[in-house]
């Protein structure tokens, strides 16, 4: 990675509308209104990269910052891949101040497990001790 890259938990840098726009035509978020993106980094802490001012790529955690994290929305533009980026960003994650102690953290993820593996990320250890409200088309638009 060069120096043309910046990660940072500093929201005000954050460029909502390209969040948007890659999150609303993302596999796990398509069709996300706006509004919906705004209101999810008002209420977690997010990590842009950015190539010079451009944001090129996100991450976003849903914590109490003392006892779970879900880690969501990650991404890397598609023309920035293959530079260590997203290595680089879950490295600036696992090691942020806010997320040390915790006692789980989880993602979902249906294309990037080596990736996470790497960061100590394992299939949940009692999948039966889990469940969900599942609502896949909460964005759906007629």
């Amino acid at each position: 990675m060069t120096n043309e890259y910046m990660i940072t938990s500093n929201k005000s840098l954050l460029d909502i509308d390209a969040i948007h726009s890659y999150l609303s035509r993302s596999y796990w978020a398509k069709n996300v209104p706006h509004h919906v993106v705004s209101k999810a980094i008002d209420n977690s802490l997010c990590f842009g990269v950015f190539h010079h001012s451009a944001q090129v790529g996100f991450a976003r955690l849903i914590t109490d910052s003392a006892t779970f994290a879900y880690l969501s929305d990650v991404y890397i533009l598609e023309e920035h891949r293959g530079k260590g980026l997203s290595k680089k960003l879950m490295k600036i994650i696992i090691d942020h101040p806010q997320l040390q102690g915790l006692r789980r953290m989880v993602l979902a993820t249906a294309d990037a497990h080596t990736l996470y593996e790497k960061f100590g990320f394992k299939q949940l250890a009692a999948p039966q001790k889990f469940m969900e409200i599942w609502a896949p088309d909460v964005y759906k638009t007629e």
